[in-house]
Protein backbone atom coordinates (compact mmCIF):
# COMPACT_ATOMS: atom_id res chain seq x y z
CA UNK A 1 0.00 0.00 0.00
CA UNK A 2 1.18 3.48 -0.89
CA UNK A 3 1.37 6.04 1.86
CA UNK A 4 -1.07 8.95 1.65
CA UNK A 5 1.59 11.48 0.72
CA UNK A 6 2.90 9.12 -2.01
CA UNK A 7 -0.58 8.83 -3.51
CA UNK A 8 -0.88 12.60 -3.52
CA UNK A 9 2.47 12.97 -5.29
CA UNK A 10 1.54 10.22 -7.77
CA UNK A 11 -1.75 11.80 -8.76
CA UNK A 12 -0.15 15.22 -9.01
CA UNK A 13 2.39 13.80 -11.45
CA UNK A 14 -0.38 12.14 -13.47
CA UNK A 15 -2.27 15.41 -13.61
CA UNK A 16 0.85 17.27 -14.77
CA UNK A 17 1.50 14.69 -17.51
CA UNK A 18 -2.10 14.93 -18.78
CA UNK A 19 -1.97 18.73 -18.74
CA UNK A 20 1.36 18.77 -20.64
CA UNK A 21 0.02 16.31 -23.23
CA UNK A 22 -3.07 18.47 -23.79
CA UNK A 23 -0.90 21.58 -24.12
CA UNK A 24 1.38 19.88 -26.66
CA UNK A 25 -1.60 18.76 -28.76
CA UNK A 26 -3.04 22.29 -28.66
CA UNK A 27 0.24 23.97 -29.63
CA UNK A 28 0.85 21.45 -32.41
CA UNK A 29 -2.57 22.13 -33.91
CA UNK A 30 -2.11 25.89 -33.64
CA UNK A 31 1.31 25.66 -35.31
CA UNK A 32 -0.12 23.54 -38.10
CA UNK A 33 -2.86 26.11 -38.73
CA UNK A 34 -0.26 28.90 -38.91
CA UNK A 35 1.83 26.93 -41.44
CA UNK A 36 -1.23 26.19 -43.59
CA UNK A 37 -2.27 29.84 -43.48
CA UNK A 38 1.19 30.94 -44.65
CA UNK A 39 1.22 28.31 -47.41
CA UNK A 40 -2.10 29.58 -48.73
CA UNK A 41 -0.98 33.21 -48.89
CA UNK A 42 -0.49 34.58 -52.41
CA UNK A 43 0.31 38.02 -53.80
CA UNK A 44 -3.46 38.46 -54.20
CA UNK A 45 -3.37 39.27 -50.47
CA UNK A 46 -0.48 41.73 -50.80
CA UNK A 47 -1.38 45.20 -49.57
CA UNK A 48 -2.02 47.77 -52.26
CA UNK A 49 -3.55 51.19 -51.95
CA UNK A 50 -5.55 51.29 -55.19
CA UNK A 51 -6.39 49.38 -58.33
CA UNK A 52 -4.89 50.00 -61.74
CA UNK A 53 -5.66 48.84 -65.28
CA UNK A 54 -3.87 45.55 -66.01
CA UNK A 55 -3.76 43.67 -69.31
CA UNK A 56 -4.27 39.92 -69.08
CA UNK A 57 -3.49 37.83 -72.15
CA UNK A 58 -6.17 35.17 -71.81
CA UNK A 59 -6.01 31.81 -73.58
CA UNK A 60 -9.01 30.36 -75.40
CA UNK A 61 -9.10 26.61 -75.96
CA UNK A 62 -11.90 26.88 -78.51
CA UNK A 63 -9.91 28.82 -81.10
CA UNK A 64 -6.40 28.14 -79.81
CA UNK A 65 -5.70 31.85 -79.49
CA UNK A 66 -4.66 34.47 -76.95
CA UNK A 67 -6.91 37.48 -76.43
CA UNK A 68 -6.02 40.58 -74.41
CA UNK A 69 -8.47 41.88 -71.82
CA UNK A 70 -8.22 44.64 -69.22
CA UNK A 71 -8.92 44.28 -65.52
CA UNK A 72 -8.77 46.71 -62.60
CA UNK A 73 -6.45 45.01 -60.12
CA UNK A 74 -4.55 46.08 -57.00
CA UNK A 75 -0.92 45.03 -57.36
CA UNK A 76 2.07 45.33 -55.00
CA UNK A 77 4.82 47.77 -55.94
CA UNK A 78 7.74 45.32 -55.65
CA UNK A 79 8.43 43.98 -59.14
CA UNK A 80 9.00 40.39 -58.02
CA UNK A 81 5.74 40.31 -56.07
CA UNK A 82 4.06 42.18 -58.93
CA UNK A 83 5.06 39.53 -61.47
CA UNK A 84 3.90 36.76 -59.16
CA UNK A 85 0.57 38.51 -58.51
CA UNK A 86 -0.03 38.99 -62.25
CA UNK A 87 0.39 35.26 -62.88
CA UNK A 88 -1.82 34.29 -59.96
CA UNK A 89 -4.54 36.70 -61.12
CA UNK A 90 -4.24 35.19 -64.60
CA UNK A 91 -4.66 31.65 -63.25
CA UNK A 92 -7.55 32.82 -61.06
CA UNK A 93 -9.33 33.90 -64.25
CA UNK A 94 -8.91 30.38 -65.62
CA UNK A 95 -10.44 28.91 -62.47
CA UNK A 96 -13.67 30.87 -62.93
CA UNK A 97 -16.81 28.97 -64.03
CA UNK A 98 -17.19 29.06 -67.80
CA UNK A 99 -13.52 29.84 -68.39
CA UNK A 100 -12.36 29.46 -71.99
CA UNK A 101 -9.17 27.83 -70.67
CA UNK A 102 -10.25 25.97 -67.51
CA UNK A 103 -7.61 25.23 -64.88
CA UNK A 104 -7.85 24.02 -61.29
CA UNK A 105 -8.13 26.80 -58.66
CA UNK A 106 -5.17 27.60 -56.45
CA UNK A 107 -1.97 29.62 -56.46
CA UNK A 108 0.32 28.82 -59.38
CA UNK A 109 3.60 30.44 -58.33
CA UNK A 110 5.81 30.09 -55.27
CA UNK A 111 8.24 32.85 -56.21
CA UNK A 112 9.59 34.97 -59.05
CA UNK A 113 13.30 35.83 -59.18
CA UNK A 114 14.70 38.49 -61.52
CA UNK A 115 18.20 38.19 -63.02
CA UNK A 116 19.73 41.20 -64.84
CA UNK A 117 20.60 40.73 -68.50
CA UNK A 118 22.92 40.12 -70.28
CA UNK A 119 23.91 36.68 -69.08
CA UNK A 120 27.46 35.37 -68.93
CA UNK A 121 26.35 31.86 -69.80
CA UNK A 122 24.73 28.85 -68.23
CA UNK A 123 25.60 26.60 -65.31
CA UNK A 124 24.54 23.01 -64.68
CA UNK A 125 21.48 22.80 -62.44
CA UNK A 126 22.46 20.25 -59.74
CA UNK A 127 18.82 19.79 -58.68
CA UNK A 128 17.59 19.01 -62.17
CA UNK A 129 16.92 15.48 -63.43
CA UNK A 130 18.80 13.89 -66.29
CA UNK A 131 17.01 14.50 -69.57
CA UNK A 132 16.27 11.89 -72.23
CA UNK A 133 19.62 12.74 -73.84
CA UNK A 134 21.51 12.03 -70.64
CA UNK A 135 22.41 15.68 -70.05
CA UNK A 136 21.47 17.69 -67.00
CA UNK A 137 19.49 20.91 -67.52
CA UNK A 138 21.20 24.24 -67.06
CA UNK A 139 20.30 27.58 -65.54
CA UNK A 140 21.26 31.07 -66.77
CA UNK A 141 24.01 32.90 -64.92
CA UNK A 142 24.17 36.68 -64.71
CA UNK A 143 27.25 38.33 -66.18
CA UNK A 144 29.74 39.83 -63.71
CA UNK A 145 29.98 43.59 -63.51
CA UNK A 146 33.01 44.21 -65.73
CA UNK A 147 33.91 46.92 -68.27
CA UNK A 148 33.28 44.36 -71.01
CA UNK A 149 29.67 43.79 -69.95
CA UNK A 150 27.14 46.32 -71.22
CA UNK A 151 23.82 46.04 -69.34
CA UNK A 152 20.75 45.99 -71.55
CA UNK A 153 18.39 47.16 -68.84
CA UNK A 154 16.28 44.04 -69.30
CA UNK A 155 15.78 41.17 -66.92
CA UNK A 156 15.22 37.43 -66.98
CA UNK A 157 12.39 36.19 -64.74
CA UNK A 158 12.84 32.78 -63.14
CA UNK A 159 9.30 31.66 -62.32
CA UNK A 160 9.06 28.93 -59.70
CA UNK A 161 5.73 27.18 -60.32
CA UNK A 162 4.06 25.17 -57.59
CA UNK A 163 4.18 21.42 -58.05
CA UNK A 164 0.47 21.22 -57.23
CA UNK A 165 -0.30 23.57 -60.15
CA UNK A 166 1.85 21.62 -62.63
CA UNK A 167 0.55 18.24 -61.44
CA UNK A 168 -3.10 19.30 -61.86
CA UNK A 169 -2.59 21.05 -65.20
CA UNK A 170 -4.43 19.44 -68.14
CA UNK A 171 -2.11 17.47 -70.42
CA UNK A 172 -1.86 18.28 -74.11
CA UNK A 173 0.40 20.16 -76.49
CA UNK A 174 -2.00 23.01 -77.16
CA UNK A 175 -3.45 23.49 -73.69
CA UNK A 176 0.00 23.54 -72.06
CA UNK A 177 1.41 25.88 -74.72
CA UNK A 178 -1.52 28.27 -74.29
CA UNK A 179 -0.88 28.52 -70.54
CA UNK A 180 2.79 29.39 -71.08
CA UNK A 181 1.99 31.84 -73.88
CA UNK A 182 -0.61 33.62 -71.78
CA UNK A 183 1.92 34.01 -68.95
CA UNK A 184 4.57 35.35 -71.34
CA UNK A 185 2.12 37.74 -72.98
CA UNK A 186 0.78 39.04 -69.67
CA UNK A 187 4.30 39.76 -68.41
CA UNK A 188 5.16 41.47 -71.72
CA UNK A 189 2.08 43.70 -71.53
CA UNK A 190 2.62 44.82 -67.93
CA UNK A 191 6.33 44.44 -67.14
CA UNK A 192 8.24 45.24 -70.34
CA UNK A 193 11.59 45.14 -68.52
CA UNK A 194 11.23 41.35 -68.35
CA UNK A 195 12.69 40.08 -71.63
CA UNK A 196 13.11 36.36 -70.95
CA UNK A 197 11.49 33.71 -68.72
CA UNK A 198 12.75 30.44 -67.30
CA UNK A 199 10.38 28.07 -65.47
CA UNK A 200 11.10 25.88 -62.46
CA UNK A 201 8.72 23.61 -60.54
CA UNK A 202 9.08 23.44 -56.75
CA UNK A 203 12.50 25.06 -57.10
CA UNK A 204 13.92 22.49 -59.52
CA UNK A 205 14.10 21.97 -63.27
CA UNK A 206 11.31 19.90 -64.82
CA UNK A 207 11.21 18.64 -68.39
CA UNK A 208 7.60 19.55 -69.17
CA UNK A 209 4.61 21.29 -67.67
CA UNK A 210 2.23 18.32 -67.93
CA UNK A 211 3.95 16.04 -70.42
CA UNK A 212 4.39 18.29 -73.47
CA UNK A 213 5.33 21.98 -73.07
CA UNK A 214 9.11 22.28 -72.67
CA UNK A 215 10.21 23.78 -69.34
CA UNK A 216 13.95 23.29 -69.87
CA UNK A 217 14.29 26.14 -72.35
CA UNK A 218 14.41 29.89 -71.80
CA UNK A 219 11.43 31.68 -73.38
CA UNK A 220 11.58 35.16 -74.92
CA UNK A 221 8.87 37.43 -73.54
CA UNK A 222 6.77 38.81 -76.38
CA UNK A 223 3.32 39.84 -77.49
CA UNK A 224 1.37 36.58 -77.77
CA UNK A 225 -2.03 38.01 -78.67
CA UNK A 226 -3.51 36.49 -81.84
CA UNK A 227 -6.00 38.01 -84.24
CA UNK A 228 -4.90 41.65 -84.03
Amino acid sequence: MMARHQRIVFWCLVGCIVAMAALLVFERQRGRERVLALADQTPLDAPATSTEPVTLDLANDADGGIHADTRQIALPSDINARARALIDHLVAEYAQPGSAHPLEPGAAVDEVFLVPLPLAGRAVDPSGPDTATGHRPTLPVAAPDTPFTVPTGGELAVIDLRGSFADRHPSGVEVESLTLLSILGTLHANLPQIEQVRFLVDGASRETLAGHADLLRTYPVRDTVTGH
